[in-house]
């Protein structure tokens, strides 16, 4: 009797480690479904990649392999083909004729170009925002500030440079333009492809974010004037720092811009 209660107890802990990883499965099965159902499957790969080539996964120049990249995302190659065409759309690749798809390499004249135009636009959202901000809005920005500060003091240029883009993302958001959003995100693209190697110069990274926390203060004080300045300026300095940055590249590094802001 003794045995067979034995087996009996080691039944019912077999059952419930069963039901245990059962109840996982299906809990980690309804967060996949769960998130395909919020993104379609183009949209997972298309960020998935957006990630790999913001990060420096895949640089400039790059060939993107729809195969290998199927293979790798676990998809077929439809879901890759449609997400080249949003990245392209996007500015982070471009698809060339008889050539395939290639991570977008920015030249020193067109980033320029795309400076003088974010430099416009940065002037109008620090104007716009001036005068139609909320308090929790600011809030919010300070705390991106604060967190941003903590990547500085750790040098971390990475993980300031994710938050660097939160917070001008965070910005555009806050002006509730949604063609202004789609144009500042796509100049932003074209820019953040080299950026990484310029905020990576020594003293890139104080200053970067001392120009933040004056565009926030600007902002919070009401003054329209004054918050399209600063905001202006800082894409004129983000400009400059791109430019010594291509000046301290070594001579085999081409035309490739590294660009920052």
């Amino acid at each position: 009797m003794y045995f067979v209660d034995n087996l009996h107890v080691v039944k019912l802990k077999c059952n419930h480690h069963l039901k245990k990883r059962s109840a996982m499965t299906n809990n980690r099965t309804m967060n996949t479904i769960a998130l395909v159902q919020k993104n379609s499957l183009p949209s997972l790969v298309q960020k998935e990649l957006e990630r790999m080539i913001l990060s420096g996964d895949l640089v400039a120049g790059d060939k993107l392999n729809e195969v290998s990249l199927a293979e790798m995302l676990g998809v077929s190659r439809g879901p890759v083909r449609e997400a080249f065409r949003a990245l392209e759309e996007a500015g982070l690749v471009q698809q060339e004729k008889n050539c395939g798809v290639f991570v977008r390499q920015i030249s020193v004249e067109e980033a320029d170009e795309i400076y003088e135009v974010r430099a416009a636009l940065d002037e109008l959202i620090g104007r716009k925002l001036a005068g139609t901000i909320k308090p929790a809005q600011v809030q919010e920005l300070r705390t991106l500030l604060d967190r941003m500060d903590g990547m500085v003091a750790l040098g971390d240029v990475d993980g300031y440079l994710k938050l660097n883009l939160n917070f001008h993302d965070s910005l555009v958001q806050f002006t509730a333009n949604k063609k202004l959003l789609h144009t500042y995100r796509r100049l932003v693209n074209e820019l953040n492809l080299f950026r990484r190697s310029a905020l990576a110069q020594k003293g890139s990274l104080p200053t970067s974010t001392t120009e933040h926390h004056k565009i926030v203060d600007a902002i919070a004080s009401g003054d329209s004037q004054a918050a399209g300045d600063i905001m202006r300026e800082h894409a004129v300095a983000g400009r400059n720092r791109m430019h010594k940055a291509q000046a301290q590249a070594t001579v085999g590094a081409g035309s490739t811009v590294p660009a920052v802001n």
